[in-house]
């Protein structure tokens, strides 16, 4: 065997082994958008970061990546992980499609794209630089555009590094889904924030009346638990500080460590532990020592000693809070038991963070939200077990004084009496007011359904069919495609009238306008003009041959006798349609259009359908004549009977 003849089989050996060990490319479909990419992506550690994006091409770097096999998270690790992603679209699915990283406080993440010219393009991202460059859409998580997609796998790289936990949920979403789940998270995210807020302007201001300790530690934390959270929804990032990277004294280190020193020091404060469990007191002193310590070797650049830290530091500080609120729950104190229902609860959150910044258990929906759920439900628990301590204290100081003085305590019980009258008047009247407006609320959606719609046929009135038409003009243009307005004239209407009565005419109406709704499509509208004018809007890409189709069905259907008591009815109709942006570039024009088409088959014999321009195609001047057509209405005037 020759040299040469060798090393081409060791070259196709090595190139074998490459295609085997790359999985296969997740195929998109158009149920795709939002599913989880993590079981199908591949991972490689890169030990001491000595890997660059052109590395990637090494067939000996190809066979390092593992499958992620679910995995989102990889823990504590002190390396960068590069990650992996290849994609196909079916032929039936969408072309464009965007990328999350739903890893929000990551430190330094980036995105490697083909640049077609067999390069890469790098995209920052992650907490070291501003929000907007670090996504393509303004959302709390990190999102990417990606190129347009067909039958041809695209390859792209993520490179992930956080020594504080490195996670990379990644999801594939359409983006009208990922602006709806995202207007979703935002209203329940806001009302956790309003809630917490909320509960702690309340307090500040019962702090400032009584300037308690327990009090002012209990404001402290819970304006850092609402920081924190802020930073661990990405909200933070998005709307705090979006000009700027994330500064050490904002990120998942500092902020629980801070949070934690403040909530030791409420306990400390509510339990009035320097003067009943010195033990503890002490003990509690030295978790708070700890954390402080977590939050300097932070602020010095060591994340990862950090990160260890403060998930080693609750084994400490948790179990002797505890053990406190136990004791003094078994000497009567009812805040204990409040106390002990709230941080039970943040302990279990806890342990669920630490282990998944260890990569012990996996990011999921659930688990994401659990944590700020729980503190929130802790600040609430935390708020009555001070509300408590507060009726605790005022019912002592009652009992003096109802023992100095029986006559103050007749007008205490006065004053309380007149508070429930007044209570009471004000729920009658509360109760008038949101009676009145329910009212209001139904008579406005009753005055906005008679705006847009005709009152004899439930249709669509004018008003509502020139605003439609507008909007489908613009969405049509965006798109590329077309809008087909078509109008339909009862023939010899008035007679029906003028022999049988107006009671026949509307009978004819409302059944000419269930045919209608009958035989056209359920996006397409349908709307009464006036009269016996009615009119349908047509949208989509073949707009045109619809409205053909379903001219020559309203005439088969339409010319169908109505029975009047036991009289049959007949009427016949002409039918006009214009296509826009071909016969028109306007909402007058595209009306002018469609009615001198109408106005062609009344003046050939009516019943009968015509396309403007069907006899030739309309000329430029045509158009232009009917575009710049100024008609006060916004639609023109109906073509003769």
């Amino acid at each position: 065997m020759t040299p040469l003849l060798g090393r081409l089989i060791l070259c196709l050996s090595v190139l074998c082994c490459s295609a085997l060990a790359t999985a296969a490319p997740i195929v998109l479909t158009p149920t795709s958008s939002g599913s989880s990419l993590n079981g199908q992506i591949e991972l490689l550690e890169d030990v001491g970061a000595q890997l660059h994006i052109e590395d990637m091409a090494r067939a000996d770097i190809q066979q390092r990546f593992q499958p992620a096999a679910g995995r989102a998270s990889v823990g504590l690790s002190p390396n960068p992980w590069w990650i992996k992603v290849s994609l196909t679209a079916s032929r039936d699915a969408p072309q464009q499609w965007w990328l999350e990283n739903a890893g929000i406080t990551l430190l330094d993440l980036r995105l490697y794209l083909p640049d077609g010219q067999g390069g890469w393009q790098q995209r920052l991202s992650g907490e070291q630089v501003p929000f907007a460059a670090g996504r393509d859409l303004p959302y709390r998580r990190q999102v990417f555009q990606l190129p347009q997609l067909g039958e041809q796998p695209l390859v792209v790289y993520f490179r992930s590094y956080d020594p504080r936990g490195n996670s990379f949920p990644l999801k594939i979403w359409q983006r009208d889904d990922l602006q709806q789940l995202a207007a979703t998270e935002n209203l329940g995210l806001s009302l956790l924030y309003g809630i917490i807020l909320a509960l702690m302007l309340y307090n500040l201001f019962i702090l400032i009346s009584l300037r308690d300790s327990a009090y002012f530690w209990y404001v402290l934390a819970t304006g850092c638990a609402l920081g924190f959270i802020l930073s661990m929804s990405g909200h933070g990032f998005q709307y705090l500080w979006p000009n700027q990277a994330v500064p050490f004294w904002l990120d998942r280190v500092t902020l629980p460590a801070l949070w934690a020193i403040l909530v030791m020091r409420f306990t400390q404060a509510l339990f009035t532990t320097n003067h009943d469990l010195r033990w503890a007191h002490r003990l509690l002193n030295l978790g708070c020592v700890v954390y402080a310590a977590a939050i300097l070797v932070n602020a010095l650049g060591l994340a990862h000693a950090g990160a260890q830290i403060i998930a080693l530091a609750p084994i400490l500080t948790m179990p002797v809070a505890l053990i406190v609120a136990t004791l003094r729950m078994r000497q009567g104190f009812f805040p204990a038991r409040l106390y002990l229902i709230g941080y039970g609860s943040v302990l279990v959150s806890t342990v669920i963070l630490v282990l998944r910044a260890g990569g012990i258990l996996q990011p999921s929906p659930y688990t994401a939200y659990l944590f700020p759920l729980t503190v929130a439900a802790e600040t609430i628990l935390f708020s009555f077990a001070l509300a408590y301590r507060i009726q605790i204290l005022t019912h002592e100081k009652n009992a003096a004084f109802k023992l100095a003085s029986q006559e103050k305590a007749a007008r205490l019980l006065q004053a309380e009496a007149s508070a429930n009258q007044l209570q009471d008047a004000v729920n009658q009247r509360t109760a008038e007011l949101a009676a009145a407006n329910q009212q209001l609320r139904e008579r406005e959606l009753e005055l906005q359904h008679a705006a847009f719609h005709d009152p004899l046929t439930e249709l669509a009135n004018r008003r509502y069919l020139m605003e439609r038409t507008e909007a489908a003009m613009g969405d049509a243009q965006r798109r590329g495609e077309s809008i087909a307005l078509i109008l339909l004239d009862l023939d010899h209407f008035k007679p029906i009238n003028d022999q049988y009565g107006h009671s026949a005419g509307d009978q004819v109406l409302q059944t000419i306008a269930q045919r209608l709704h009958e035989h056209v499509r359920g996006n397409d509208l349908v709307a009464r003009l006036g009269g016996d004018e009615f009119a349908v809007l047509i949208c989509g890409a073949d707009a045109e041959i619809q409205a053909c189709e379903i001219a020559q069905r309203l005439l088969n259907a339409l010319a169908k006798p109505i029975f009047y008591g036991a009289t049959p009815l007949s009427v016949t109709i002409s039918i006009g349609a214009a296509l826009y942006p071909q016969h028109a570039q306007y909402l007058a024009g595209l009306y002018k259009a469609a009615d001198e088409a109408l106005y062609e088959v009344k003046k050939h014999g009516r019943s009968g359908f015509s396309l403007y321009g069907a006899n030739g195609a309309p000329s430029r001047a045509d158009c232009a004549r009917l575009d710049i057509l100024q008609v006060s209405s916004g639609l023109a005037e109906s073509s003769p009977k």
